[in-house]
């Protein structure tokens, strides 16, 4: 059978398909639980989260699922930089934004930002919740840290954008590797190289880190139906990744207006840009991000540039002013179709089913 894989062994999942992890405040117990409850991989993304937060979202994950499920990190939570930002950089950033903050009668914030809490905060409340699984993007963790998932039972899974990270990844002892392609939407997690030298598509990409690797790979980018699930299989992938399907449904904590432009028939490109976050990150074009064209030499290093929108982000959704906050998209957008995630899960397996059906047919003839 197409679903029983090296990943979906591993994993202790009846289907090989994964929800991607949504940081940001995106993610939610309940898709995480529909997801694994369905058989698949649920995941939650922990960006930002502080380590009591960490540790009450697994707890709550495991009151709505008995079956395992994912926590992400990222490894690298601070850009060079930081610590070097002037009042005359922070005020170059916040002039493009500036029309919206006072359009919206938000002031924007002042220095200093506020702290984020670290990787090894993070991590450390991670390992002491122990859920079943610990993804994670932007680096490699120390060994330490690899050394005590495997002690405690919990599966690694990183992400990777080129071949080479996916060889660093299974000589550091992970167990499972994501290739990412440029097509998924979010943020780039390279760590190697910066992510404009790093956007070589999935199904490029895929085959080159399957033959590169022993450990499983998962693919994602660009994934929004049973037919690319199918064709990442027959690529060599043991499983894929979904982010942008499961983010528009009602049980993800993305709000309304985000959502909304997810399933709208309205036709709207992708962009790859620093402007929300300070880190390359594809989402739809907008007017906030149409406005900040032009404007890379202001952004401020990650998390401040994050934190910055992050502010005018808050004042927008309570409006529903979803032009002027950051809409996470992949390029497979116009391919969404459904709203809840049981529904999306059972067609990704029937459409996954049936396209391969047809090719083994086409193949005894």
């Amino acid at each position: 059978m197409w679903n029983d894989t090296a990943t979906s062994r591993r994993l202790g999942i009846r289907y090989p398909i994964v929800q991607g992890p949504f940081g940001g405040g995106l993610s939610s117990a309940g898709l995480v639980a529909a997801v694994s409850n369905a058989g698949g991989l649920g995941s939650f993304g922990a960006q930002g989260m502080p380590p009591n937060r960490i540790r009450e979202a697994v707890r709550e994950i495991r009151s709505l699922t008995a079956s395992p499920f994912a926590v992400n990190l990222w490894v690298s939570t601070e850009d060079a930089g930081v610590s070097e930002t002037t009042r005359r950089t922070y005020d170059a950033a916040v002039a493009p934004l500036a029309p919206f903050f006072a359009e919206l009668h938000v002031p924007p914030p002042t220095l200093p930002l506020r702290g984020w809490a670290t990787f090894d905060e993070q991590v450390s409340a991670l390992l002491d919740a122990r859920p079943p699984v610990f993804s994670f993007v932007f680096g490699v963790p120390a060994m330490a840290v690899i050394d005590e998932c495997r002690r405690l039972s919990i599966v690694t899974i990183g992400a990777a954008t080129t071949v080479d990270e996916a060889v660093s990844l299974e000589e550091s002892g992970v167990d499972i590797v994501v290739a990412s392609g440029f097509e998924a939407g979010g943020h780039r997690p390279s760590f190697l190289r910066s992510p404009e030298t790093s956007l070589t598509g999935l199904f490029s990409l895929l085959p080159q880190v399957c033959d590169a690797v022993d450990i499983p790979v998962i693919a994602a980018g660009g994934i929004a139906d049973g037919r690319g699930v199918a064709a990442a299989l027959a690529l060599g992938a043991e499983g894929v990744q979904i982010g942008t399907a499961f983010l528009a449904c009602e049980e993800s904590n993305a709000p309304a207006p985000h959502r909304e432009a997810l399933l709208g028939s309205r036709a709207v490109d992708t962009v790859l840009t620093r402007a929300f976050s300070g880190r390359l990150a594809r989402g739809l074009r907008n007017t906030l991000a149409e406005a900040l064209e032009g404007c890379s030499q202001s952004f401020l290093p990650y998390p401040l540039q994050s934190q910055l929108v992050g502010t005018l982000r808050e004042e927008a959704i309570r409006r529903g002013r979803g032009d002027l906050i950051s809409l996470w998209s992949g390029q497979s957008r116009p391919l969404l179709r459904h709203r809840r995630a049981k529904e999306l899960f059972e067609d990704l397996v029937a459409v996954t089913e049936r396209t391969l059906g047809r090719q083994t047919q086409s193949a005894d003839r």
